[in-house]
């Protein structure tokens, strides 16, 4: 559970800090600094030996880089077009979507429906919804739920977190060609590369991490389930670091939601 709430405190931190480079780099630039310091954090840590992946191996390391790279796009997208907290709270329909596939319990579907419930409310249309923004942060909730199964299955195949940094290196090599571009048409700041640096560390090398020790411990609808308190997190973090406020509607959906992973939780102790 700590694992959990630190990698997603941490997720929401890095994407609200990343998001302050946006008018240097834009949303490519920032997600092409936080694969490159991905890559490096995790190959340093899981020295993966990749002439040692067998073809079963192979497959999810190879898928698991390409949702590397569609998740932070699709989400960074997302936040730049619609914000820090509704963007996250659309992109965790997809750990919600998980999570009520694979209940078992009645319990855990009824908490899944709450949840579901939250974000339904935290999402809701207004004359000056931007659809695209929102298609954006749908998006990304399917490459969650695609990072959340391929994850478990390259941490059950491939030994330490050599899958996961082989995966990372991969997804850093594909945006190597636009950082060059952005680097040479629009040099960064000295402000925006920290930034940029800043939210490759707390939202790409952190959270990777802590979910693939995770992953290891708790069944996959379990931890779709608890990753559902992200949107409390960004709201937190978007009223601290951004200075968003939120509604009474909003908090509502927000202590729905933690109302929902909370009997799960205690249930599933009893």
């Amino acid at each position: 559970m700590a694992a959990m709430v630190g990698s997603g405190l941490s997720n929401q931190t890095g994407a609200a800090i990343g998001s302050l480079a946006f008018p240097v780099l834009g949303p490519v630039g920032v997600v092409a600094v936080r694969q490159y310091v991905a890559a490096i954090v995790l190959m340093a840590v899981g020295r993966p030996r990749p002439h040692t992946f067998t073809r079963q191996q192979w497959w999810p390391v190879l898928l698991l880089a390409l949702v590397f790279a569609a998740m932070n796009l699709s989400l960074y997208s997302a936040i730049e077009r619609i914000g820090l907290g509704l963007a996250v709270t659309l992109e965790f329909l997809g750990p919600l979507g998980i999570a009520l596939a694979a209940a078992r319990r009645r319990v855990d579907a009824c908490c899944a429906l709450i949840a579901a419930a939250g974000v339904v409310t935290l999402m809701r249309p207004r004359p000056s919804t931007d659809y695209l923004g929102m298609g954006l942060g749908l998006l990304a909730a399917v490459c969650w739920a695609s990072y959340i199964l391929l994850n478990r299955t390259v941490g059950s195949r491939i030994p330490g977190v050599q899958g996961s940094a082989a995966a990372a290196g991969l997804s850093a090599l594909m945006f190597l060609p636009v950082g060059i571009v952005l680097a040479v048409e629009h040099p960064p700041t000295a402000r925006a590369a920290a930034y940029a640096l800043a939210a490759g560390v707390l939202s790409s090398a952190v959270p990777y991490l802590a979910d693939l020790l995770t992953l290891r411990r708790v069944p996959a609808q379990t931890f779709g389930l608890f990753m559902s308190v992200n949107p409390v997190l960004a709201a937190l973090v978007g009223r601290f670091v951004l200075g968003q406020n939120l509604g009474s509607a909003e908090l509502a959906a927000i202590a729905a939601i933690v109302a929902a992973n909370t009997l799960s939780i205690l249930t599933s102790r009893t």
